[in-house]
């Protein structure tokens, strides 16, 4: 049966979702006691829920998955679900934390164009739409739609990596007009998240990441209006021969050609 894309919009949403509230039961079955093993059942029970998921509701199409072996087959298919059952494992294992994610997003003929992120900790899913972006909560009220929020004038308030961030963050800190606030957020999908929903006004990577780690954020933040790019200003491709996607910067469109250029004037003058 032909799938509409509407279909394929929902059937995001409704998998990344689902995925969560496993997630949540995982957490309250293994409990915090012995985190590795925490870790290591949500990653393994999360992936295993989407793959079989997938495997039944569109059969025909290709996966890449963060926590499954990597088929070469897919850079001929026309339709990729990119996944990550468990975005932010570390924070999943630290109890009471709410910065973790599961991303859910189909790429088709060259470009994203269905996406979900879900928050499972915070009962909400960001996905994207025929017509846009929704914020889709979990206790039955009805969806809104999600537009990314312009910053306040004077101030911006910077998600980066907790871990890894971008080494030419201060030296771009100095450089750009507005006073900036640093926001420690812990997966990349909140971090998108944050920037979406207007808790935070930017957020830029640059150390190390995967397909799997942007693509249903970015799928969302596109739909929702925001500027993406790698740190040098081009667009992100997905599903790649090598699945390596080192760096992404999201914001308003306003901001971003500030940082841009702020971005490149510092890299230019870091060594390396």
């Amino acid at each position: 049966m032909t799938q509409s894309p509407r279909d394929d919009h929902a059937l995001a949403a409704g998998l990344a979702r689902d995925a969560g509230r496993l997630l949540l039961e995982v957490r309250e079955e293994v409990g915090f006691a012995d985190v590795d093993a925490l870790k290591k059942a949500g990653d393994l029970r999360s992936h295993e829920f989407l793959a079989a998921a997938l495997a039944e509701r569109r059969p025909g199409d290709a996966v890449l998955s963060e926590e499954g072996k990597d088929d070469l087959a897919r850079l001929d298919a026309d339709r990729v679900w990119i996944v990550d059952p468990l975005d932010g494992t570390r924070e999943f294992g630290e109890e009471g934390r709410t910065d973790w994610a599961v991303h859910v997003a189909l790429w088709q003929s060259g470009e994203l164009v269905a996406g979900a992120v879900a928050l499972p900790a915070r009962g909400v899913t960001l996905r994207t739409a025929p017509d846009g972006a929704l914020v889709s909560p979990w206790d039955g009220t009805p969806d809104r739609p999600l537009r990314t929020p312009e910053p306040d004038p004077g101030r911006l308030r910077v998600t980066v990596s907790r871990s890894r961030p971008p080494k030419f963050l201060d030296a771009l800190i100095e450089r750009v007009e507005p006073e900036v606030e640093l926001v420690p957020i812990g997966s990349a999908g909140a971090k998108i998240a944050a920037v979406l929903l207007g808790e935070v006004d930017v957020y830029v990577h640059a150390g190390g990441q995967y397909e799997w780690d942007s693509a249903a954020p970015v799928a969302v933040a596109l739909a929702a209006g925001a500027h993406v790019s790698r740190v040098d200003g081009t667009p992100p491709r997905y599903n790649q021969k090598d699945p390596r996607l080192p760096d992404i910067l999201v914001c308003h469109p306003v901001s971003a050609s500030m940082l841009l250029t702020g971005i490149r004037d510092v890299g230019a003058a870091l060594p390396g």
